[in-house]
C-alpha cells in the first residue's frame, strides 16, 4: 500500500507541474520564474538538511560537478522548459521532456562508457518516431511553426536535464548525498537563471497574484521537494529499476490535466504519437529479462 501511495504521489505531482508551469507564464520572464523556484526550493533543502544535521560540508571538486549539475539539470533544462511551454501545451511539453529517457542512455554511453543494451536502442527509436509522428505536421512545413519552435526548446531541455542525471550519478557514485547535493544544484541553476535574467538586462519582476504564487509554491514545494522525496523512497524500497516506471506515468497524466484545462485537441497523429513514445519509454525502463520472458509467452500463444 505505501509503495502504491509513493508512486501516486511521484507520478501525479511530476505529472501536474507542467501546468503548473503553464500558469507561470504571465508578466514575470520564464528565465527569471525559473530562479524564483529553485533558489527557494535550495533553501527548503538547505534548511532541512541543517534540521536533519546533514553534512553540507564538501570539496571544491565536489561543489564542481554540483554547479555543473544544477547548471544543466535545473538551471538550462529547466529554461528550455518553460520556453517550450510559451509554444506548446503543457501536456506535449511532457511528452518531449519524456525523451530524457533516451538521452540518459546516450550521454551515460558518452560520459560514462555504458554500454547500450538492445532494449535502450529501440526504445530510443521508438521515442524519436513517435516525437516525429506527433510533430509531422510542423516537421513537413518546412518553417518555424509554433510548434517546430517548441519541439525545439523541448528536446533541448530534455537533453541538458539528462546531463544533469548523468552528473548526478557520478555524484552519488562519490559520496555526496542525493539531497545535499539537489540542494546546492539547485542553489546553482537557480543563480545561473538569475545572473542571465538580469545580465541580460532583465529587470525585478514579481506578480504577487494567487494565480502565479500558488503554481510557484506547488512548482517549488511540491514538484522540487516532495514529489522527489517520494521518489527517492520508492527506490529505497524497490529499487531505481522498477521507481523510475513513475516516470512512464508523467506525460499520461500531463496530457490529461492538458486536455481538460487547456483545450488540447487530441488528432490521430498526436494519439498515435504519444503511443509510440510511451512505448519507448516502456522499452528502456523494462529490464530485458522481462521482455525476453514476455516475448517467449507471447511467441508461444
Amino acid at each position: 500500500m505505501l509503495n502504491f501511495l509513493l508512486y501516486a504521489a511521484a507520478a501525479l505531482i511530476w505529472g501536474s507541474t507542467w501546468l503548473g508551469i503553464k500558469l507561470q507564464l504571465t508578466q514575470v520572464p520564464p528565465v527569471l520564474s525559473v530562479g524564483y523556484r529553485f533558489c527557494l526550493a535550495s533553501l527548503m533543502l538547505l534548511i532541512y538538511c541543517m534540521l536533519r544535521n546533514k553534512p553540507l560540508a564538501f570539496s571544491r571538486r565536489d561543489h564542481l560537478f554540483m554547479a555543473i549539475q544544477g547548471f544543466s539539470l535545473f538551471g538550462l533544462g529547466y529554461c528550455m522548459s518553460y520556453l517550450a511551454t510559451s509554444y506548446l501545451t503543457s501536456g506535449l511539453v511532457a511528452v518531449v521532456f519524456s525523451t530524457i529517457l533516451m538521452w540518459n542512455i546516450l550521454n551515460l554511453r558518452i560520459f560514462m562508457g555504458q554500454a547500450i543494451a538492445w532494449r535502450a536502442f529501440w526504445g530510443g527509436l521508438l521515442g524519436l518516431s513517435g516525437i516525429c509522428i506527433v510533430f509531422w505536421h510542423d516537421l513537413s512545413a518546412f518553417t518555424a511553426t509554433r510548434g517546430l519552435i517548441g519541439l525545439s526548446f523541448g528536446l533541448i531541455g530534455a537533453y541538458l536535464a539528462s546531463v544533469g542525471n548523468v552528473v548526478g550519478a557520478r555524484n552519488a557514485s562519490c559520496g555526496v548525498p542525493v539531497t545535499q547535493a539537489n540542494a546546492y544544484g539547485m542553489a546553482y541553476g537557480g543563480l545561473l537563471t538569475l545572473a542571465i535574467h538580469f545580465g541580460g538586462g532583465g529587470e525585478l519582476v514579481m506578480d504577487w497574484t494567487v494565480g502565479y504564487l500558488a503554481p510557484m509554491l506547488y512548482l517549488t514545494v511540491f514538484g522540487s521537494v516532495v514529489a522527489f522525496g517520494c521518489y527517492m523512497l520508492l527506490i529505497g524500497r524497490i529499487g531505481a529499476e522498477y521507481a523510475a516506471y513513475a516516470t512512464l506515468l508523467m506525460p499520461i497524466i500531463a496530457l490529461l490535466l492538458s486536455t481538460l484545462f487547456e483545450d488540447f485537441l487530441w488528432t490521430a497523429n498526436t494519439a498515435i504519437g504519444v503511443v509510440v513514445v510511451l512505448t519507448g519509454n516502456l522499452f528502456i525502463l523494462t529490464p530485458a529479462a522481462i521482455l525476453t520472458r514476455a516475448y517467449r509467452r507471447i511467441k508461444a500463444i
